[in-house]
C-alpha cells in the first residue's frame, strides 16, 4: 500500500528535514533526481545523453531552482541546456548561478524579438531545438492555471516533458484543472506521492510517477490517502483453503434487475460467481434469466425466499417504487453487511425514513456515481472529491464509494483509499453491476469494507483493461486497445483476479 500525502504535510515534513540537512543540500539531491530520468528518457530515444538538447521552463521560487539545478547536472553529462525564465528577476539565484557555471544558457521568455504571443526569439528557439523540456514552473504552493505566457510555452512543447513534482496548472490537493495546464510524460516527485498525481485529470496530466526519498519520507506523518497495489489484493484475496466449503467461503445474496432490466440481475449475479463467492443466492424477478447464464446461482423470485446469507448486494434495475423500496428495506433490515447502489443510492436519497429500516450494526457501502452522489449529498459534486466523500461518508456513517476514473472510497472514520484506473474502459453501461457484485461477494467472505471496495474497484479496472485490450492474465494483449461491454469486462474477472494473485508471489 503507497501512501499519498497532501502539501502541507509534504511541506511540514521539509521543514523537519531542513532542520537537520540544509536546504540547499536537499535541493540538489531533488534536482540530481530530476537529472538521472531526464538522461533514462533521452537514452532511451536515441541510445545517448551527450549532444542532446533540453529546455527547462523555470518560474520563481525553488521549484524552478530544481530545474535549474537538473540542468547544471545534465549540463555536465554533455546535455546542451537552455532554461526559459518566466520571472528573470525571481529565478532561484544558487541554481541559475550553478547552471551558468555548468555551461547552461538561460534566457527570458519574454525577451527580445518577441512574436505576436510574447515569447521571445532565444526562448521560441530553446524549445524548437529541444529534444526534452522539463516542467519547473510552478509546486505545491501553487494554485490555479498557467498563466497566458507560461501556457503559449507549454502548448509550443511537442517533446516528451518532464515536470518537477507535479505537472504546473494541476491543482496539488485536487488534481483539479481549470485552465492551462502541463501534460508530462514523467513527473519525479519527492519524499511521497501527492493527491494530484492519483485524482482526477492530474493523475493522468502526471504521466508516470517516480518518487524519490531525498530524505523527506522519513519525515512525513501517517499518509492522507493510500493507495492500493497489486501485490496488497492479491495477497488479501479471499480464496478456499481445504477446511473451506461453500457457506465458509461466503454467501452473498443479490437483489437487483426487474422484468425490464434482467440484465443488471444477470451482471451483478455474475461478477459474485466470478469472484469466487461460496455461493450466490439470486432474489428477484429475474430470477429466470439468471438461472439460464448462471446454473450454479440459487435464484428464487422473491427477496423472502432468498435464504441466508452472509452479505447482500442491492439496487441495480430494481427500480424506485414500491415494490424497490419494499426489496431495499428487507435488505437494510436483515442485519448484514450491504452494498446499495444505484436505485437503492436514489431511494434512499429521496426517503429519509428508509434509513430507519437499516441495522445500525450492519456495515453500509454506497457505490454513487457523480449524479447520485449529489442526490445524496444535496449538491453537485465538486472538485474536492476526496474532502465531500468523507464528509458523506461521516453523515451517513456508510463507506463512500464514488466512482470515477479515480475511485475515491471513504470510510465514516475518515480514512480514504484511491484506485486510479488512469483508462477509461469501465465507462459503459453494466459496468458498475459488475463492482456491485464484487462488492457483495468479498463483504460476505468478511473482508473490512473498505478494504472490500478497495480490492473490488481495483480488479474491476483491471479486467476492463484486460478485456479492452484482448489480452489474459498471461497475454497476448493489444497495445491500442478497444471499447468493450459489460459483459466482457465480467468475462475477464477472473483474469484479474489472476494477475493480482501473480503479483503477490515472491519474485
Amino acid at each position: 500500500m503507497q501512501g499519498v500525502w497532501t502539501p502541507d504535510q509534504v511541506r511540514e515534513a521539509e521543514q523537519r528535514l531542513f532542520a537537520r540537512t540544509p536546504e540547499p543540500a536537499v535541493m540538489r539531491r531533488a534536482a540530481h533526481a530530476v537529472a538521472v530520468q531526464c538522461a533514462r528518457l533521452l537514452s532511451e530515444q536515441t541510445g545517448g545523453v551527450a549532444g542532446r538538447r533540453v529546455a527547462l521552463l523555470v518560474g520563481a521560487g525553488n521549484n524552478g531552482g530544481d530545474a535549474l539545478w537538473a540542468g547544471a547536472f545534465l549540463r555536465r553529462r554533455g546535455v546542451g541546456v537552455t532554461a526559459v525564465l518566466l520571472a528573470p528577476d525571481k529565478a532561484h539565484p544558487a541554481g541559475l548561478e550553478g547552471l551558468r557555471r555548468a555551461g547552461g544558457r538561460a534566457v527570458p521568455a519574454e525577451g527580445a524579438g518577441a512574436d505576436t504571443t510574447g515569447i521571445g526569439a532565444e526562448a521560441a528557439d530553446a524549445l524548437e531545438r529541444a529534444d526534452l523540456v522539463v516542467d519547473g514552473i510552478v509546486g505545491l504552493s501553487a494554485r490555479g492555471a498557467l498563466r497566458p505566457v507560461a501556457a503559449e510555452l507549454v502548448r509550443r512543447v511537442i517533446v516528451p516533458i518532464v515536470a518537477v513534482d507535479l505537472p504546473s496548472g494541476v491543482d496539488p490537493t485536487t488534481g483539479a484543472v481549470d485552465g492551462p495546464a502541463v501534460s508530462a510524460d514523467l513527473t519525479v516527485t519527492f519524499g511521497g506521492l501527492k493527491p494530484c498525481h492519483v485524482l482526477g485529470t492530474g493523475a493522468v496530466r502526471s504521466g508516470e510517477v517516480t518518487t524519490v526519498g531525498i530524505g523527506v519520507t522519513e519525515e512525513l506523518p501517517e499518509p492522507e490517502l493510500s493507495l492500493l497495489d497489486a501485490a496488497d489484493i492479491g495477497e488479501n484475496w479471499p480464496v478456499p483453503g481445504p477446511e473451506d466449503d461453500k457457506y465458509s467461503t461466503g454467501v452473498v445474496g443479490i437483489a437487483a434487475g426487474s422484468a425490464t432490466y434482467p440484465g443488471a440481475a444477470v451482471l451483478a449475479t455474475g461478477a459474485a460467481v466470478r469472484a469466487t463467492a461460496g455461493m450466490v443466492r439470486y432474489a428477484g424477478p429475474a430470477a429466470d434469466e439468471v438461472r439460464a447464464r448462471w446454473p450454479e446461482t440459487v435464484a428464487t423470485g422473491s427477496i423472502g425466499d432468498a435464504g441466508r446469507v452472509q452479505a447482500w448486494s442491492v439496487g441495480p434495475g430494481i427500480g424506485t417504487g414500491a415494490s424497490g423500496r419494499d426489496v431495499l428495506r428487507f435488505v437494510l433490515e436483515s442485519g448484514r453487511p450491504v452494498c446499495a447502489d444505484a436505485d437503492s443510492i436514489t431511494i434512499l436519497a429521496e426517503d429519509e425514513a428508509m434509513w430507519d429500516s437499516r441495522d445500525p450494526d450492519a456495515p453500509l457501502v454506497l457505490t454513487p456515481h457523480a449524479g447520485e452522489f449529489a442526490r445524496l449529498s444535496g449538491a453537485e459534486l465538486g472538485a474536492d472529491r476526496v474532502g465531500e466523500a468523507r464528509e458523506v461518508a461521516a453523515r451517513f456513517d456508510a463507506f463512500v464509494l464514488l466512482k470515477g476514473n479515480t475511485t475515491v472510497i471513504a470510510a465514516p472514520d475518515g480514512r480514504v483509499l484511491v484506485n486510479d484506473a488512469r483508462q477509461a474502459w469501465p465507462a459503459t453501461a453494466g459496468s458498475g453491476d459488475v463492482l456491485t457484485g464484487l462488492i457483495g461477494a468479498l463483504l460476505a467472505t468478511g473482508v473490512e469494507p473498505l478494504l472490500t471496495c478497495g480490492y473490488a474497484a481495483h480488479v474491476h479496472s483491471l479486467a476492463a483493461e484486460i478485456a479492452a485490450h484482448g489480452a489474459t492474465a498471461d497475454g497476448p494483449r493489444s497495445e491500442a486497445g478497444a471499447p468493450i461491454g459489460a459483459s466482457a469486462l465480467l468475462d475477464a474477472v477472473p483474469a484479474a483476479i489472476r494477475a493480482v494473485r501473480d503479483a503477490a508471489l515472491p519474485s
